[in-house]
C-alpha cells in the first residue's frame, strides 16, 4: 500500500507495521513491537485511543489530522484513518497513516504565489483559452477602471489590448510561446502618453495550455 498501515491491540499497543510505515517512521518492525501508537502519532494518548475505540462502535472508521514523529526527531504532517478489525483480539485497531507534508507544502506555496499576485505593481491576468479574463489583480482593475474582479470576468482580452502585435501574441501564448512587446498607450484625457511593457505566456496545466497568463508594466 501506498499507506503507512499500523496494527495495534485494543489499547494502541502496536502488533504489526508494513514496508511504507518503516519507511515513514524509520523503524523496522522489530524495533517497535509492543510500542504505543503514540510512538509514532505523539498526540494518540491512551486516552484518545480509548475515546476512539467508543466512537468506532457507532461509526467503521474514524479520520484525525495529526503529524507523525520519524526516528531522527522530524515531524510530517498526516491524515490518519482508525478502524476496527478482529484481527490477534477482536477489537484491534489499524492506523492508516498519509503523509500530506508534501501537499501541505504546496498549499503554502500556491497561498505565497496568490499573496504575491494580489499585492504586486505590475498589473496581472490570466484568461481562459476563449480569451475571457478569470483572475486579476487589484492592479489590473485600478490600470483599467474596473471596480473588482467580478467586473474583469465579464470582459474578454480583445476588449483592451486591441493594438498590434497583441492580438497575434496572444495567439502565440495558446500555442505555447511567450513574448514581451513594448507599446505606446494613449491617454484619454489628453496627459502623457506612456509606454507599456506586455508579457503573455501560456497558462499550462502539465503539457496541455489551458488559457494564457499576462502582465502589464508601465515603463
Amino acid at each position: 500500500m501506498y499507506d503507512a498501515v499500523v496494527i495495534t491491540d485494543p489499547n494502541g499497543h502496536i502488533i504489526e507495521i508494513n514496508p511504507r510505515a518503516e519507511e515513514h517512521f524509520g523503524y523496522n518492525q522489530e524495533d517497535v513491537i509492543d510500542k504505543p501508537i503514540s510512538f509514532f502519532i505523539p498526540g494518540l494518548s491512551p486516552e484518545i485511543v480509548q475515546r476512539i475505540r467508543r466512537g468506532l462502535d457507532s461509526d467503521r472508521h474514524m479520520m484525525l489530522d495529526a503529524n507523525g514523529l520519524n526516528r531522527d526527531g522530524t515531524k510530517f504532517a498526516c491524515e490518519v484513518t482508525v478502524s476496527a478489525i478482529d484481527l490477534m483480539d477482536p477489537g484491534d485497531l489499524v492506523f492508516t497513516c498519509r503523509n500530506v507534508e508534501r501537499r501541505r507544502r504546496v498549499r503554502e506555496m500556491l497561498r505565497a504565489k496568490e499573496n504575491a499576485f494580489d499585492i504586486s505593481q505590475s498589473a496581472l491576468f490570466t484568461c481562459d483559452s476563449d480569451g475571457r479574463f478569470t483572475n486579476v489583480n487589484e492592479t489590473f482593475c485600478k490600470m483599467f477602471d474596473l471596480a473588482d474582479e467580478e467586473e474583469a470576468r465579464k470582459h474578454v482580452f480583445a476588449d483592451y489590448f486591441t493594438d498590434e502585435p497583441l492580438p497575434e501574441n496572444y495567439r502565440k501564448a495558446l500555442a505555447g510561446e511567450t513574448t514581451t512587446v513594448g507599446i505606446v498607450a494613449e491617454s484619454e484625457d489628453g496627459a502623457d502618453d506612456s509606454e507599456i511593457e506586455i508579457t503573455l505566456a501560456p497558462n499550462r496545466d502539465g503539457r496541455k495550455v489551458k488559457g494564457v497568463v499576462g502582465s502589464v508594466i508601465k515603463v
